[in-house]
């Protein structure tokens, strides 16, 4: 996608970077372990687990699953998310934000949000297929670094 190839590119966040450890930490996204580790996108560990690795895997887990939750809610709601859209790139945010905007409107009036609808959003989902894993091996060595930082900062106080 065109998403994909501007986060590869590393023009699509703004170049805001903090250093934690000894090591430059971009801006990234929070996936789950079906997707690949990419400087942009941490992921979980995964096999064998040592306690930190397993206390970063919790903490990752804890920040996604308040994204995760939110949008399946909103997928839920307004299903034309789920679909692919015809709009240009330029539109795409916009009808995002209307959606989350009357989506907080009805949370907010109390309206009826069906269990099913998240489930049924959820089980369309899983029909969108993800970009091919063998283009992207060239970036691990430095993504590695990046998890691994973020995996002792997680043992600290600050990382809570």
């Amino acid at each position: 996608s065109g998403l994909f190839r501007r986060l590869q590119e590393g023009i699509y966040f703004p170049d805001q970077k903090i250093v934690v450890g000894d090591v430059e930490m971009p801006i990234v996204i929070l996936g789950d372990p079906a997707y690949p580790l990419m400087p942009w996108l941490m992921k979980p560990y995964t096999g064998a687990l040592d306690s930190d690795k397993e206390l970063f895997n919790y903490r990752l887990s804890k920040c996604r699953m308040v994204v995760e939750c939110a949008f399946g809610r909103l997928k839920g709601r307004w299903r034309s998310l789920l679909t692919r859209s015809d709009l240009s790139e330029t539109n795409i945010p916009i009808v995002i934000a209307a959606c989350r905007v009357l989506h907080n409107l009805c949370e907010s009036k109390g309206e009826t949000f069906m269990a099913g609808w998240e489930v049924e959003a959820n089980r369309l989902a899983a029909d969108y297929t993800q970009p091919d894993t063998r283009a992207i091996r060239r970036a691990q060595r430095d993504v590695l670094r990046i998890r691994e930082a973020l995996k002792t900062s997680f043992q600290t106080d600050q990382g809570n």
